[in-house]
């Protein structure tokens, strides 16, 4: 009589719940070669408007669009209680970021903004008690140092860090408990009402940090185009990508992939010759995809050594 953790109905689940989490792993990277191209239309957005009417006008128009889909889902309690949550995460992300830029250099942010991958799994672990593997921890060590390389950040440990680095390092914290809370909260199906939810939120709490802001807006067409890609794309399609992707995959994994971001940003921008990429920055880009890398492979490996022995505990891809 066989065992119920060899049975053969486990082991013919375990190789098709690794191909959902390698599909959800490459929607996911497809999306984060997406989000790379936004920096590049926020930052020419930002000369026609501020930071919040930007946020306030984005966000509306994703979450317009969303309801129109979701319609009364959204109004299911539980569906609002965790938007709720989750927006508030993701608006304290975006605006920490931005805040936090008056008193720093872009370099830092940009260095500091991407150490969520490093706060995945050390909170996932801390919270969760969420273990990820080895190749994971490997991976995150990798994907840290090379952004180090890739934003050329110089943190000075002498003068310790400015307050402006402080609400960036709040910012990556808030970016990685979205990730963690959405792992958790992530329907396998019927996504879009809870990401409708979500921004919505961040559209309300922008429009209301308008009154304490200068308030600035020059409704040119390369703005309301900034609008509609990053609304419509970037925040309704592609949180909506993410949340799926989540439901299927590890919010470390996650982490992982969106942190090649900013080397699918310098792609771009050299590409269209805005910028020139040196060899720091290209080994900082190598080192970030080796570490996404070295996670995916390592997570595939145990994967099929785990499909050819008795299950154990599982541990966090």
């Amino acid at each position: 009589m066989s065992s119920p953790s060899s049975s053969p109905t486990t082991n013919t689940a375990r190789p098709q719940e690794g191909h959902a989490r390698l599909q959800a792993d490459g929607a996911l990277a497809l999306m984060t070669a997406f989000w790379g191209t936004t920096f590049l239309v926020v930052k020419g957005a930002l000369g026609d408007g501020d930071p919040y009417s930007f946020l306030a006008l984005r966000f509306t128009l994703g979450a317009l669009a969303l309801t129109a889909v979701a319609r009364r889902q959204m109004l299911v309690p539980h569906t609002l209680r965790r938007g709720l949550v989750l927006g508030v995460f993701l608006f304290l992300g975006f605006v920490l970021q931005t805040v936090g830029l008056v008193s720093t250099t872009p370099s830092r942010s940009a260095f500091i903004t991407g150490l969520y991958v490093v706060f995945v799994p050390v909170l996932g672990l801390a919270l969760f008690r969420r273990v990820p593997r080895v190749s994971s921890w490997v991976g995150v060590v990798l994907a840290a140092v090379g952004l180090r390389y890739l934003t050329g950040a110089e943190l000075d440990a002498g003068k310790g860090l400015s307050l402006g680095d402080w609400l960036t390092l709040g910012c990556a914290a808030a970016y990685a408990i979205h990730m963690l809370l959405t792992e958790r909260y992530a329907p396998k199906t019927g996504v879009v009402p809870l990401v409708a939810v979500q921004l919505w939120v961040v559209a309300l709490l922008s429009a209301l940090c308008l009154p304490f802001t200068q308030a600035r807006v020059a409704w040119t067409p390369a703005f309301l185009g900034a609008v509609a890609y990053c609304g419509l794309l970037a925040s309704a399609m592609g949180i909506c990508v993410q949340t799926w992707a989540q439901a299927r995959t590890t919010a470390v994994r996650v982490a992982l992939i969106c942190s090649m971001e900013p080397v699918f940003t310098g792609v771009y921008s050299v590409a269209l010759g805005y910028e020139k990429l040196g060899v720091r920055e290209w080994v900082g880009g190598g080192l970030i995809v080796l570490g996404v890398l070295v996670a995916e492979v390592g997570g595939h490996l145990f994967e099929r050594l785990r499909a050819g022995r008795p299950a154990v505990p599982d541990s966090v891809g």
